[in-house]
């Protein structure tokens, strides 16, 4: 399905691409890494069916350009970022359903935390907050070899050594609109890796956040800082089709998943057409 709607918002520093398909209740998708609206185009057409989904660019992403040079990014400006986006697209002030994966699960974190009065329910799919992991050392020196590899060697062998977080598998090729890499493996992996919420103010809005995984990615370094968010606010992370990117791979699969754990937020099932709700 073909976006009903796109547009850009000026947003400080930045202009947002974003798109909208579909009708229901506000649904806002972030993405994680160097990827752009695109790499949720099959499963925002499966959502658009319960969901007026919202995917976009984050800034410095393919059509979301900067208003000057890049530089380190960080989380903090991208959640005012979707805030924004809520605010600019929300009918009425309704809050939003926010899905965040791999870095997008960061900034949803962040959303959450400073904007809770806006977010119905948010899930956060595989965060990377390494430095929570008793051995965060270890993997954030993975993520600085990484960076150092980048800067001597080229993308292709820090890409290499950056499979480390997915159990040695390279990347699967995700769909974008242009590639993003360079400024991935430049201004993002390494401030966002190291970012760690408020964990006193997100244990005010854990009610509102359920913690997600891959059922392929359950071995992975990327998957435990949600196991360990999860036994810290309570719960177990709810299982997603696929791997770290199953929305990408498995999108009817993950859209119908999806739904079942929004179905999950008070009152949902007065709103979302066709669920029944369900646990965390």
């Amino acid at each position: 399905m073909n976006p009903s709607d796109s547009g850009t918002l000026a947003v400080p520093g930045a202009t947002i691409y974003f798109e909208v398909r579909g009708e229901g209740p506000l649904l806002l998708l972030i993405g994680g890494g160097n990827s752009d609206a695109a790499v949720f185009r099959r499963v925002a057409a499966a959502l658009a069916g319960h969901h007026r989904v919202v995917t976009y660019d984050p800034r410095g992403n393919s059509r979301s350009v900067l208003d000057g040079p890049p530089t380190d990014q960080r989380v903090e400006e991208h959640a005012d970022d979707a805030y924004r986006l809520i605010g600019h697209l929300a009918r009425r002030g309704e809050p939003a359903y926010v899905f965040g994966s791999c870095s997008g699960g960061l900034i949803a974190l962040e959303l959450t935390i400073r904007h809770a009065d806006r977010i119905r329910l948010t899930v956060a799919h595989e965060p990377p907050v390494l430095s929570i992991l008793p051995d965060a050392d270890e993997h954030l020196a993975i993520i600085d070899e990484v960076y150092r590899t980048y800067r001597r060697e080229g993308m292709a062998p820090a890409l290499v050594k950056l499979q480390d977080l997915h159990g040695g598998q390279p990347a699967p090729p995700l769909p974008e609109v242009h590639d993003n890499t360079d400024y991935f493996l430049s201004h993002v992996i390494r401030p966002f890796t190291r970012f760690v919420p408020d964990l006193r103010a997100l244990a005010a809005v854990a009610g509102q956040v359920v913690w997600a995984g891959g059922h392929a990615s359950r071995a992975d370094l990327v998957h435990r800082p949600a196991l360990v968010l999860a036994e810290r606010f309570g719960g177990t992370p709810a299982l997603f089709p696929g791997g770290h990117v199953g929305y990408a791979r498995y999108p009817a699969d993950f859209a119908e998943r999806l739904v079942e754990v929004l179905g999950t937020a008070p009152g949902a099932a007065d709103r979302l057409p066709g669920t029944t709700g369900g646990g965390r």
